[in-house]
């Protein structure tokens, strides 16, 4: 069993973030992690090869040189080995699915898993992008899959109940959260990293098409209102809600 997972670096989720030249995130002392739909990707990726009894699982990144070390934090969680594609961070989800193909067409996996959506730019393109680009079954937002003969089952929540979409191997499919819940590294992990081959090549990307014009915190909330206590506050909040809020 071989499965390819492709990840992405992105600032912390839980960091508070600047703003510099309006432009730009502003990276100084800024902690970069895995997207944590990525997470999910990689650890349904080890589950798979770990029920099957062996296989190989490939990390892939697009990006710059200081991804490798979110592909060696893949690595320390138990991937085989990684490929960083070497281009400038663009919002364009073309340009890096047509990178991803140009190296995945030769790779013959039988599996090829992304998250759902990256944290940062929240999109959700790249993964059917490139299952287009390889002309590849595309599954997306599963939470849960499971192996058969030459097929992969896959488990979609949707309202009311879960969606069982049954694809042909080799397939693209896109994780959500679910089953998966990403493992933590183990010091043996850690150190065999090291040691892992990450091999650093320059991606077949074109320009950018798509340009950022501006970035910006989003306005304040106005400060909360306390219209009473108990059954007699009933009245005035209808009022406001009716009034001032046009809830109603």
């Amino acid at each position: 069993m071989k499965i390819v997972t492709c990840i992405k670096r992105v600032p912390d989720t839980e960091a508070r973030l600047k703003i510099a030249a309006g432009r730009d995130i502003d990276a100084a002392g800024l902690k970069f992690i895995i997207s944590p739909y990525d997470e999910f990707a990689v650890e349904a990726a080890l589950q798979l090869r770990e029920a099957k009894g062996g296989g190989e699982v490939i990390v892939v990144s697009v990006g710059e040189a200081a991804a490798a070390e979110q592909l060696r934090a893949a690595l320390a969680l138990g991937a085989d080995r990684a490929v960083l594609l070497e281009a400038p961070p663009t919002l364009d989800g073309l340009v890096t699915a047509r990178a991803l193909a140009a190296e995945l067409k030769d790779a013959n996996a039988d599996l090829y898993l992304f998250g759902m959506k990256a944290a940062d730019d929240d999109q959700q393109q790249v993964g059917p992008m490139v299952a287009e680009l390889l002309g590849l079954p595309c599954v997306t937002v599963v939470a849960e899959l499971e192996l058969g003969d030459g097929k992969i089952l896959c488990h979609r929540e949707v309202e009311g109940g879960i969606e069982v979409v049954e694809a042909p191997l080799p397939a693209v499919v896109t994780i959500t959260k679910g089953k998966y819940e990403p493992r933590y590294p183990s010091l043996k992990g850690i150190m065999a990293a090291k040691k892992k081959p990450l091999e650093e090549k320059e991606a077949a990307a074109g320009p950018s098409r798509v340009r950022l014009l501006d970035l910006s915190h989003p306005p304040e909330r106005p400060p909360g209102k306390v219209v009473g206590q108990g059954a007699d506050a009933v009245p005035e909040l209808l009022r406001l809600l009716r009034e001032e809020a046009k809830a109603l």
